[in-house]
């Protein structure tokens, strides 16, 4: 997963500058983002406080965790089933 050049307390920070009012080009020449980027940060941590940003990605990386956990589950038991299923 690619690291971000932004920690979640400077992208907050940067929102709330936008909500304050700062214009969206200015914003974004301000700290070298794109607007794309600007609008994908308001649709993920809009509205979000500095420690809920920061508990939002723990989740996110316990999701990814558990959702590899699960993969590789499945394959061993698709391994064991190959296994048992052959006649000796």
């Amino acid at each position: 997963m690619k690291k971000s050049r932004y920690t979640e307390e400077q992208i907050v920070g940067i929102l709330e500058e936008s909500e304050a009012g700062l214009p969206t080009a200015e914003l974004c020449r301000k700290y070298g983002i794109s607007e794309q980027t600007l609008y994908r940060w308001k649709a993920k941590y809009g509205g979000l406080e500095v420690s809920e940003a920061q508990r939002l990605r723990q989740l996110e990386e316990k999701n990814r965790k558990l959702k590899q956990l699960v993969a590789e589950q499945a394959l061993d038991i698709v391994g064991f089933k190959a296994v048992l299923s052959k006649k000796w």
